[in-house]
């Protein structure tokens, strides 16, 4: 009898390893279960070494599977997965097919060599696990949670509609942010143009006439000093204030690296004015849908918190959700630690706490993502109507004193003329 190696988690979310004889995986994955275990993971004994043989032919070949992939089409191969499945037809026929649909590039050697696995004895989730920068591990254990449960059509249309709403505020958060930036990027460029092509066309009347009765205003001077201090060492002040956009970014950049400074940094964020609150609405609508999803999926609620903790995007979040884990492997409920950690407003507790209660957790973590999108869409466009005018008073105040700098001497002059 074929004996099924496991990895499986029991009431109290302690992991346990063993091995079991069974005539399928089925079968396997019911004695498992019987005896009081959630398995995360069953697989023939022989499979493993397959699989070893597999990689190991298989890493010279596989060149051009580092690539960015486009999360618009790992959406699209979830969703047609999802119906190839449902349709009946046999995972690596499945994928043999999207295969040969995908155009040429990373994302097709990805799936053929997903397919190559499969055909090599891996079960999907594995396949997919090797390739993370194409399938997150939140995909890869939605996919797992699908085979063990025997549901992966389910479950590939539930992680397609995830990934769908998740891009779908992004982009609606990104496209807000596009026209201020555009405008503050060409306002940026403008002001350098007149510091540095049409302040110095008037220095020279400007500097003569500080020799005479009339002395330049304060305005005026500070602005001579400025533009004469942008030509400087043959225009490299100009390049440096120029560059210093660009500098800053690869800065933050370089600074999400660290865990201590992405902490500091979503701090500042969930507390500087007008975009608190927009922050914050994603955010928590973000775990909240990632955690409503896995646990629908049939994910233990541990190792739920764990994946939604790594892909929060928020350090605050991360730790809050790291306690909240602790507290329920200690046996306390989910509603108890999320209200003592004050991240969230109380709704969301009791949202969290009527969940628990009824059974319905992930009904109610759904819920409370669906309100927080809607709340943030009316954010953003709040925020759009509060930045336009805000654009204008200060593109208006920089050009406003640099036209007034310029002209306050000529109308100082014509005061001692007269």
């Amino acid at each position: 009898m074929p004996v099924f190696q496991y990895q499986a988690l029991d009431a109290k979310g302690n992991e346990s390893k063993g091995e079991i004889e069974a005539l399928s995986s089925k079968e396997a994955i019911s004695k498992i279960r019987n005896k009081g275990l959630f398995p995360t993971k069953v697989r023939a004994q022989n499979v493993a070494k397959k699989v070893k043989v597999a990689k190991d032919a298989a890493g010279p070949k596989r060149r051009g599977a580092r690539g960015k992939v486009k999360l618009k089409a790992v959406t699209q191969f979830a969703r047609q997965m999802s119906t190839l499945q449902d349709a009946g037809l046999a995972i690596l026929r499945s994928l043999r097919i999207l295969e040969e649909q995908q155009k040429k590039g990373t994302f097709k050697r990805v799936i053929g060599y997903v397919a190559d696995d499969i055909e090599s004895g891996s079960t999907l989730s594995e396949a997919m696990g090797h390739f993370p920068r194409c399938f997150n591990r939140l995909f890869v254990n939605m996919v797992a949670a699908g085979e063990v449960g025997g549901v992966l059509d389910v479950i590939l249309n539930r992680v397609a509609d995830f990934m769908e709403k998740s891009e779908r505020l992004k982009s609606k958060i990104k496209g807000a942010m596009v026209y201020p930036a555009v405008v503050m990027t060409a306002a940026f460029f403008i002001v350098m143009g007149l510091m540095i092509f049409i302040v110095p066309t008037f220095s020279e009347v400007l500097s003569d006439m500080s020799d005479g009765k009339a002395e330049l205003p304060v305005l005026t001077n500070g602005l001579l000093k400025i533009s004469k201090w942008l030509l400087g060492r043959k225009g490299l002040n100009a390049a440096l204030v120029a560059a210093c956009p660009f500098i800053l970014f690869s800065l933050l950049k370089l600074a999400r690296q660290f865990q201590s400074t992405r902490y500091a940094m979503d701090w500042i964020k969930l507390r500087t004015p007008v975009i608190k609150q927009l922050v914050y609405k994603t955010t928590v609508a973000r775990w909240t849908r990632t955690l409503a999803t896995l646990i629908s999926a049939g994910v233990p609620i541990l190792e739920a918190l764990n994946i939604t903790r790594e892909t929060s995007e928020n350090e605050i979040y991360a730790a809050m959700l790291g306690k909240v884990q602790g507290a329920i492997r200690q046996g306390d409920t989910f509603a108890n630690p999320l209200r003592q950690s004050k991240t969230v407003d109380s709704i969301v507790v009791n949202m969290v706490d009527v969940g628990e209660e009824t059974g319905d957790l992930d009904k109610m973590l759904m819920k409370v993502a669906d309100n927080f999108d809607e709340d943030a869409d009316v954010l953003v466009g709040s925020l759009m109507s509060m930045l336009e005018p805000i654009m204008i008073i200060v593109l208006g105040g920089l050009v406003g004193t640099i036209v007034l700098a310029m002209f306050l001497p000529m109308v100082k002059m014509i005061q001692v003329l007269m």
